[in-house]
């Protein structure tokens, strides 16, 4: 018959239980706030449009609004000496929220960016037009000079231009010429 061992005291189990509860209780989220109908949980504060009303949970376990940090008595100027402790204290001026300088730069250096892209691609398409006006330009005056031109077709023999396929050339060309020579269009909304 097998002996059974003494029963040691098993303190491994709720020290273990212990530490999962500290670890999950710091993990869990510090901040907690209300947004219309619904709660937001953050481990970082709320933006500085919540009210102080709408704070529900605050780091450390604190629900109640913080109290606002204590202004120093302002020092009575003509004595040197600060105010009295039963003078009112001065209203401190609302703070406006913060902006992220950092995010300010990014954003406008984004935009200089997209600014310089649409630039090039503007001076690219221009370019484009010009020298496509240009060649239509060239082509139409030699179609018009009454010199016998020729093509080469699908098989790579070389054709000489009838008169209907001069008047289509001449037409595509002047096609050409009238997208591409003037001003650019307008870009319509996108």
């Amino acid at each position: 018959m097998p002996q059974k061992r003494p029963s040691k005291p098993s303190w491994r189990a709720p020290l273990a239980a212990g530490f999962l509860l500290l670890v999950c209780s710091t993990a869990s989220a510090q901040w907690v706030w209300k947004e219309g109908d619904r709660k937001v949980f953050s481990d970082t504060a709320p933006p500085a449009s919540v009210p102080d009303k709408n704070i529900l949970k605050r780091p450390g376990g604190g629900s109640a609004p913080m109290p606002a940090p204590a202004a120093a008595a302002p020092a009575n100027t003509e004595t040197g000496a600060a105010s009295p402790a039963g003078a009112a204290p001065q209203a401190a001026a609302p703070q406006l929220p913060t902006v992220d300088k950092e995010l300010e730069a990014k954003k406008k250096q984004a935009e200089q960016t997209e600014a310089a892209r649409l630039k090039a691609e503007e001076q690219r398409v221009a370019q484009a037009r010009t020298e496509s006006c240009n060649r239509a330009k060239q082509a139409k005056a030699t179609l018009d000079s009454g010199v016998r031109l020729a093509t080469t077709n699908a098989k790579g023999e070389r054709e000489v231009m009838d008169d209907k396929a001069r008047t289509a050339e001449a037409k595509r060309l002047d096609d050409v010429m009238r997208s591409n020579c003037g001003p650019m269009p307008k870009a319509g909304p996108q």
